[in-house]
Formats: C-alpha cells, sequence, structure tokens
C-alpha cells in the first residue's frame, strides 16, 4: 500500500492561502500509484489556534463547514480525483437541516450530508474528519470522540471510534478482495478519555485491536508543550521531535504487544507556530507488532512536504 501524509503549517482563516499551500506541497515531487492520501486535524481552516487561544463558540462559528459537503471536502474530492487515491482530510462539522444544505456541491457529498442530516440535532458542531474516493463518494465519516478541553467549548463528542472498511489493497486484512479493515481518530483520541481515565486503559489502542484494524488512520494538530519557535524554524526543523514520538508509542502500548502480522499507523500532524502555540510536526507512517514499532519515513517537527511511503518496501526505522 502506498501511503502519503501531507505535513504543512496553515494559517489561521486563510483557507485560499491554505488550499494553495497544501496544491503547492503536494506539486512539489511525482505522487504516482498513491493508495491513501491523510491531512492533519482542521487542516484548511486552521481553526486550532483559536481552540487554543480564544476557545470560544463564537470565534469558532465563522469557520465551520457543512456536513460533508464545505471546502475542505470539495477539496479533497478534487486532490482525490487528480491523485487517483483516497483522501482523509480534518475538518470542523456544523449539522444543518437538510433543506439548509448547499446546493453548489457534488451530489454524493449532498446525499451523504441529507442522510445525515437527521441523525444530530441541527445545529451540532463536530471536529471530523471525512475519507473520500476518486469518483468523489463518501466513504467514511468521523467525529471525534475524546475532545481536548478546548474542544469541548465549541464541539461535541462523536459516538465512539471509527470501525470499518476502506477499499484498500492490502488483501491481508481485507474482509473482501481490494478491502483494508480501518480505525480512524483525531489527536485527542489515543490519550485518556478527558485525561481521568485509567492510562493503561489504552482505549483507542484496544479498539483497534477489537475492531481488528489492519490500518489506523489519525489526523492531528498535536502540540508541544516545549517546542519553542526557533526549535521548529531553525536548523532543527528536520528533525523529529523525540518526545512527541516517544509518547505516540506509549499510547500504542498494547498494538506493538499484540502477537500477528501487526498493524499499520498513519499519523498526519501539522507543523508550524501560530502565536505562542508550536506544533509537533513529526508525522510519521509505522507499523506496530511483536513487540516493537518500525517506521517507514518520518518527518521533521517543523518540515513542511508530503511524507510518502510504501508499505511493502523495507521500514527504515526500529
Amino acid at each position: 500500500m502506498k501511503i502519503a501524509c501531507l505535513q504543512f503549517a496553515p494559517k489561521l482563516g486563510d483557507l485560499k492561502g491554505n488550499i494553495a499551500r497544501a496544491n503547492a506541497i503536494l506539486s512539489q515531487q511525482p505522487l504516482e500509484h498513491l493508495d491513501l492520501l491523510v491531512l492533519p486535524e482542521l487542516a484548511l481552516t486552521e481553526i486550532s489556534w483559536i481552540r487554543y487561544n480564544f476557545p470560544s463558540l463564537a470565534a469558532i462559528t465563522p469557520f465551520l463547514e457543512p456536513t460533508a459537503s464545505g471546502p475542505s471536502t470539495q477539496w479533497a474530492i478534487t486532490a482525490s480525483r487528480r491523485l487517483n487515491c483516497l483522501v482523509t482530510i480534518g475538518y470542523p462539522e456544523v449539522c444543518l437541516p437538510a433543506d439548509d444544505l448547499p446546493t453548489n456541491t457534488t451530489s454524493s457529498s449532498t446525499v451523504f450530508a441529507s442522510n445525515h442530516a437527521g441523525l444530530v440535532s441541527p445545529g451540532s458542531n463536530y471536529n471530523s474528519a471525512v475519507t473520500v474516493a476518486p469518483n468523489g463518494q463518501i466513504v467514511a465519516h468521523y467525529r471525534k470522540s475524546f475532545l481536548y478541553y478546548t474542544d469541548a467549548t465549541w464541539a461535541k463528542e462523536g459516538t465512539g471510534f471509527h470501525a470499518g472498511a476502506l477499499p484498500l489493497p492490502w488483501s491481508r486484512g481485507g474482509t473482501e478482495q481490494g478491502e483494508t479493515r480501518v480505525t480512524m481518530g483525531i489527536c485527542m483520541d489515543i490519550n485518556p478519555y478527558n485525561f481521568t481515565a485509567p492510562w493503561a486503559a489504552y482505549e483507542f489502542a484496544n479498539h483497534v485491536l477489537a475492531n481488528q484494524s489492519k490500518l489506523n488512520i489519525l489526523s492531528m494538530a498535536w502540540l508541544s508543550q516545549e517546542l519553542r519557535a526557533e526549535d521548529v524554524q531553525g536548523e532543527d526543523a528536520n528533525n523529529p521531535d523525540l518526545k512527541t514520538l516517544s509518547y505516540w508509542v506509549e499510547r500504542f502500548g498494547p498494538l506493538i504487544e499484540a502477537e500477528g502480522e501487526g498493524t499499520i499507523l498513519v499519523m498526519a500532524n501539522r507543523c508550524g507556530v501560530e502565536g505562542e502555540v508550536c506544533y509537533a510536526g513529526t508525522s510519521t507512517v509505522m507499523q506496530a507488532s511483536g513487540g516493537e514499532v518500525k517506521m517507514w519515513d518520518i518527518c521533521g517537527k517543523g518540515e513542511e512536504r508530503c511524507l510518502v511511503v510504501d508499505t511493502e518496501e523495507v521500514r527504515n526505522y526500529g
């Protein structure tokens, strides 16, 4: 399977600029025969800085997008068609009544949003991720279940971690030819619930085991409490944040110790600085199995690039 993570530094409220930046990075290298492209949490609208510095519903509202039919989803559909692969992107969701959904979207996203409009209260907001296929179909939609404290000022909890199958060519994990069992999460989901659940509960990792997922897609906007602007913008920017990486690995303990062929973890984080907030970058694709973790590749803490790995090739680290 050929997997890509787009790590970049979107700017607050600059949707057009963020789209242009994402497209520019994707154009810097040949992206042939991709199966999956993953972008960070709240990737194009970039409201995570608002979440940490102006944590209020009023600050978030102008950036909310209707369910699977806003600009983030439309960009993902365009990218999916161009690259001929699945695309997963995080976005800030508002659930609108069916009659209020936008009409200038692709039919598949409009139908998806209409079908889901009655399942939640109109006006409900979620920190979400959508996965689209080259034919424009919405093949997965997930709402963040474990909210960071500033998420809770504007978003509701989802109903649980995503589990299902996606049309990806990994027959070993497939429920049928050309499908792979997948779990999806967003950033805080890998932490103990509300930071109050026992560390050893490992909710997300144990969900992966229960679902027998062979692929796990995580859109992130993971910040660092220790990094400073000079750390992510200077000479060390191309080196990963090892403290963040170590923490992530610890949260997947049950997956590492599980017997069998293992599971792949795709972690697409953002990078850059917004105000006093530094993001950790360090996007990676790694495999957990047999008491160890091995990585195919990893981004630097401040590096903007599209990381591409082929899981049929030898892992470079670990």
